[in-house]
C-alpha cells in the first residue's frame, strides 16, 4: 500500500515541482517586460510629444508619407548623395524632398488654373499655361538644394586652409593626428559649423573602424569638396614614404591658398567683361539720352517751327 502511494505521490511530486520552476521563470521573465515596458513608456513620450500648437512634425509626416508614396519608398543614389552634400542626412529626407516636390508641383497647377482659366483663350494654351505653373514650382526645390549646396561647399573651401593650418600647429607641437582632428573640429566650430560638422562626421567614421584615408575620402564624397580628395591622397602618400605630417599639411594650405588668390584674381578680370551687357542696356543710352537729347529737341524745333 505504501509502494502504490509513493508511486503516486512522486509523479506529482516532480510534475509539481516542473511547473513551479517553469512559472517562476515565466513570472520572471514577464517581470522584466514589464520594467522594460514602463522604462520605455517614461522615456517615449519625452521623445515623441509634440508641442501644443506646432504641428510641424504632422506636415513632416505628411510629406514623408507623399514622397514614399510617390517614389515606392525608393530613392536613388545621385539624389542621396545630393542631399548629403546640401546637409539633409536624414532617413526621411529623399522621401521628404520628393513629397515637396509633389506638394508644390499640385499647388502650382492649382494656382495655374486659378488664373488661366477665367481668360479667354484656346484650350491648349490654357493647358499649357496651367502644366508650365506646375512645372515652375516643381523645380523650386532643386534650386534651393543646389543654391545650399553651393553656399556649403564655398564655406568648406572658404575655412579649410585655416583649418589645415590648426592641424598643421597641432601637429608640430607633438599631438597625434587623430587628437588634433578633434581640437580643430571644436575650435572650428564658432567660424563655420559646415566644416566642424563634417569633421567630427569623419572622426565619427574613425571611431567606427574605418581609417582615416577612407573617413577623408568619405567626407569628400559627402560635401563635394575636390580639396579633401586632393588632402586624402596628399595623407596616403605621407604614410606611405614616411614624410613630415606636418610639412605635407604646411606645404597643402599654403597650396589652397594660393589657388584662392589666383581664382579671386580671375573673377575680378572678369568683371570687365561682366560690366559691359549692363552699360551698353542701361548706361549707355542714358548717356546718349543725355549728351544727345538736347541737341536732337533744338534741330526739331528749327525743322518745325523754324527757330
Amino acid at each position: 500500500m505504501n509502494a502504490v502511494r509513493l508511486e503516486i505521490i512522486a509523479p506529482l511530486v516532480v510534475f509539481v515541482s516542473v511547473v513551479a520552476v517553469g512559472a517562476s521563470i515565466l513570472m520572471a521573465r514577464e517581470h522584466r517586460k514589464r520594467v522594460l515596458k514602463s522604462r520605455l513608456d517614461e522615456i517615449t513620450p519625452i521623445k515623441t510629444c509634440r508641442p501644443p500648437g506646432k504641428k510641424g512634425s504632422v506636415l513632416l509626416h505628411f510629406l514623408e508619407s507623399v514622397g514614399n508614396f510617390a517614389s515606392h519608398g525608393q530613392a536613388s543614389t545621385s539624389l542621396w548623395e545630393q542631399l548629403a552634400r546640401a546637409g539633409y542626412f536624414g532617413a526621411g529626407a529623399p522621401a521628404m524632398y520628393t513629397g515637396i516636390k509633389m506638394l508644390l508641383f499640385t499647388a502650382g497647377l492649382v494656382v495655374a488654373a486659378v488664373l488661366v482659366l477665367p481668360l479667354k483663350s484656346y484650350v491648349g494654351t490654357k493647358i499649357t499655361g496651367i502644366l508650365l505653373g506646375g512645372t515652375i514650382l516643381f523645380f523650386i526645390p532643386n534650386i534651393s538644394i543646389l543654391v545650399r549646396l553651393k553656399a556649403r561647399r564655398n564655406e568648406i573651401r572658404r575655412w579649410l586652409p585655416d583649418a589645415i593650418d590648426l592641424l598643421e600647429i597641432c601637429v608640430s607641437s607633438g599631438i597625434g593626428l587623430d587628437m588634433a582632428w578633434n581640437i580643430v573640429a571644436d575650435e572650428i566650430q564658432h567660424v563655420s559649423p559646415v566644416l566642424a560638422g563634417a569633421m567630427v562626421l569623419a572622426n565619427f567614421e574613425i571611431h567606427l573602424g574605418a581609417s582615416r584615408i577612407e573617413a577623408l575620402q568619405h567626407m569628400a564624397a559627402r560635401t563635394g569638396v575636390e580639396e579633401l580628395s586632393s588632402l586624402a591622397a596628399i595623407l596616403v602618400q605621407t604614410e606611405r614614404f614616411g614624410s613630415s605630417v606636418a610639412a605635407t599639411l604646411r606645404s597643402f594650405a599654403a597650396s589652397m591658398r594660393e589657388e584662392r588668390r589666383t581664382a579671386a584674381e580671375e573673377n575680378t578680370e572678369k568683371i570687365a567683361v561682366r560690366l559691359i551687357v549692363p552699360m551698353v542696356l542701361f548706361i549707355f543710352p542714358a548717356v546718349l539720352i543725355v549728351g544727345v537729347g538736347p541737341a536732337i529737341i533744338s534741330l526739331i524745333r528749327v525743322m518745325t517751327l523754324g527757330y
